[in-house]
């Protein structure tokens, strides 16, 4: 289930989800990233309010419902830049980057204003990065896989996919060998919040994801993206030799065979 999916000519298929996921859970079947997964994966506004919780830091955000509410934000998050973008995203739905509150007004007034699914356009502080990075920590079974490293130098559209079916001149997919790779599998990264990614995932029920950070130009860390459906790139893991689907497929077959031996002696 992608949070895009309404993108695709699917406005409903997160309802579905929910709807099927119930029906499981309640019959006590066996799932990985139910639906409080669900949940974080359509809503930003609930991803900041579970980060928070366990003392991730956010970028400041307000919520808003209607174009009056929007410009009324910006004014009351006092900072500029600021960016806009979807509660219910993926791929980048919404995202722009504003410098003045008479531009936002110029934006929200034309035919180039994007209408978010469900109503809510977040407003955002605008955390720039000295080096145009972001990093975006893979986990598979709560646990930290790897962190990738992501050039955002060509915009905010960052889906880590090698063949996508999203018609987008912005979607970084299918890298070849012979131009920069947007995105590098690095060695390290904040091992005090890697620990506190996987008590919120703990916590929240989730087992496999992507969560995505930016460092500012002081070395503060803002976690922004919760992605409950990750995916991964296979230039940048055959580099490393560290493969995501192989991680997961792994991690799937030990819960199955570990849930069995528990229905043998239930």
């Amino acid at each position: 289930m992608s949070a895009s999916s309404h993108t695709r000519g699917h406005e409903f298929a997160p309802e579905l989800t929910e709807a099927v996921l119930a029906w499981l859970e309640y019959h006590g079947r066996l799932v990985i990233n139910g639906s409080r997964s669900l949940r974080l994966e359509v809503s930003k506004v609930n991803q900041y309010c579970a980060l928070e919780a366990v003392g991730i830091q956010t970028p400041t955000t307000i919520a808003t419902v209607g174009k009056s509410q929007l410009i009324e934000a910006v004014r009351t998050i006092g900072t500029t830049p600021f960016i806009t973008k979807h509660n219910r995203a993926g791929k980048g739905l919404g995202v722009q980057l504003i410098h003045l509150v008479e531009a936002l007004e110029a934006y929200v007034n034309s035919d180039t204003f994007e209408s978010p699914i469900d109503g809510i356009t977040l407003i955002q502080q605008y955390i720039k990065s000295p080096d145009s990075y972001i990093t975006r920590c893979e986990f598979v079974g709560g646990k930290f896989l790897y962190a990738v490293r992501v050039d955002t130098s060509e915009g905010f559209e960052l889906c880590p996919a090698d063949s996508c079916k999203i018609v987008d001149q912005f979607c970084p997919v299918g890298e070849t060998a012979t131009k920069k790779s947007k995105f590098q599998i690095i060695d390290s990264f904040s091992e005090e919040l890697i620990g506190r990614y996987e008590e919120f995932l703990r916590k929240n029920k989730v087992s496999v994801a992507g969560i995505e950070s930016i460092i500012d130009e002081e070395g503060n860390i803002f976690t922004y993206d919760v992605n409950t459906n990750t995916n991964y790139n296979a230039e940048a893991e055959k580099v490393e030799g560290k493969y995501g689907m192989l991680a997961v497929a792994k991690y799937l077959g030990d819960t199955v065979r570990q849930y069995e031996k528990t229905l043998q002696f239930s």
